[in-house]
């Protein structure tokens, strides 16, 4: 198999695991897929705490975003507050209610974690942390350039 075929195999092995193993969170707190990423999104990154955000860095459909943000206001799980530069933007912060939906996701990160990198050493981790971010880098500095 070519690294190339590899490499998107890989990819779409590990999202399918991490979906199959966040349905239980799902599940257990009758959650939709979308829903349980916004709570994960949300509470792993602080400063990017918009629909927009989410939209943008996790590429999910504007419609989906709203309808599954909605829902969680709903339910109380998710709390909004204008922006006071820019009273359009609506920042989402989650609630008291929602620490045991993430205590569950937290453990399956964890879990996933520990999976994928079951039998690697420190130092090959350590390395993977190293070439993950040159090709992050890469990758975003390509796009940048695409975009000009």
């Amino acid at each position: 198999m070519e690294e190339y075929t590899k490499f998107w195999l890989m990819i779409n092995r590990i999202v399918k695991l991490y979906e199959k193993m966040l349905k239980k969170v799902c599940d257990q707190y009758a959650l939709t897929l979308i829903e349980t990423e916004i709570i994960s999104f949300i509470k792993n990154n602080p400063d990017l705490d918009t629909a927009a955000d989410i939209v943008e860095m996790r590429m999910l459909s504007k419609g989906a975003v709203s309808k599954a943000v909605e829902s969680l206001i709903g339910r109380c799980l998710l709390g909004r507050m204008q922006d006071k530069a820019d009273r359009r933007k609506m920042h989402l912060s989650l609630t008291k209610k929602a620490e045991p939906i993430i205590r569950s996701i937290d453990k399956v990160h964890g879990e996933l974690w520990e999976i994928m990198f079951d039998g690697f050493s420190e130092e090959e981790r350590r390395l993977y942390g190293k070439y993950r971010n040159r090709l992050f880098e890469n990758t975003g500095l390509a796009l940048e350039e695409r975009r000009k």
